[in-house]
């Protein structure tokens, strides 16, 4: 596979809190903030954002509407009025501080930190091969003193892309859990301070001139989602989780295996194609109607990236 190269990835963007109580992301930018880390290295300049303030406040997921499914290019050129829902006017505000998106003014690199309630530990969701996020993704995950570490690819186009992540020209969310909503752990905490530091390590290596070898990575590749079962007549959820797929997130689903136990003690088997499931019984997902998600599992070749030189 080719070389590729990019130029200098120096304006970095950290934000946390874009669902407002999902609490390391809230943590970890306060901290940086009143440390006042907008200097990491010589080559990196790092902006922290509180992308959901009004949520945060409140310590809800959101106030209107998902700020994390309003960064569609469609949603971004939409206009705003004074009814507008809170969350589509602080997207047009995030996109006009960290982008445009797909412009060049954008910044190089963003990382959005999300938790899960589901058993997913550490984990990097992306938008089709972003060859600066997958070679952060195997920086990170060789250097980790935690584990495991996995990468989630999702198969959307720029323009179709709906998270606050897709407004940088590379990054990623880092989906850390299981986490409560309103509540912050030490040790997830620890993971995403652990692996920030090596994120700037890589950008700040890249910057100076190192070349990163290509490679093979492992990844999840988003195929679908399913939902609860629910009642025929008031369409409400008539089962849970079966015990033996709850925190099993990436444990591979075979056709006959319980995925959902009725509330009358019923055990609902799983019908599809061999799958990996994730984000396993999501708390923030009961309401879009989805259980859990399903993943392939992919190798993808890497090519060697390093910085353009002038």
């Amino acid at each position: 596979m080719e070389d590729l190269s990019f130029s200098p990835m120096s304006r970095v963007a950290i934000c946390g809190g874009t669902h407002g109580n999902e609490m390391t992301g809230v943590y970890v930018i306060q901290e940086m903030e009143k440390k006042k880390k907008d200097k990491v290295g010589n080559s990196v300049t790092v902006t922290t954002v509180l992308s959901n303030p009004e949520a945060v406040k409140v310590c809800r997921r959101y106030i209107d509407k998902d700020l994390n499914r309003c960064f569609t290019d469609i949603l971004l050129s939409a206009p705003l009025s004074a009814s507008s829902p809170y969350e589509m006017k602080r997207a047009h505000e995030l996109n006009a501080l960290l982008g445009p998106k797909g412009n060049l003014q954008a910044v190089d690199f963003l990382c959005d930190i999300h938790n899960t309630t589901a058993n997913m530990g550490m984990c990097f969701i992306l938008n089709g091969f972003d060859w600066i996020a997958l070679h952060l993704f195997k920086y990170v995950k060789g250097k980790t003193t935690f584990g495991p570490v996995r990468a989630i690819q999702f198969n959307t186009t720029l323009p179709e892309a709906y998270s606050l992540e897709s407004v940088g020209k590379h990054g990623f969310s880092l989906e850390v859990g299981p986490q409560p909503t309103g509540v912050v752990r030490a040790d997830v905490y620890n993971m995403v301070t652990e692996t920030l530091d090596l994120i700037m390590d890589w950008l700040e290596k890249l910057n100076s001139g190192s070349t990163f070898e290509g490679g093979e990575v492992e990844a999840y590749c988003q195929t679908g989602v399913l939902d609860y079962p629910r009642d025929p007549t008031t369409d409400e959820i008539i089962a849970a989780i079966h015990p033996q797929l709850q925190d099993n997130d990436f444990k591979l689903l075979r056709a006959g295996d319980p995925i959902f136990q009725s509330f009358n003690g019923e055990t609902v088997k799983y019908e599809g194609e061999e799958a990996y499931p994730f984000f396993v019984n999501e708390c923030a997902y009961y309401e879009k109607r989805i259980a859990f998600q399903l993943a392939r599992k992919i190798s993808i070749c890497l090519p060697s990236v390093c910085v353009k030189k002038d």
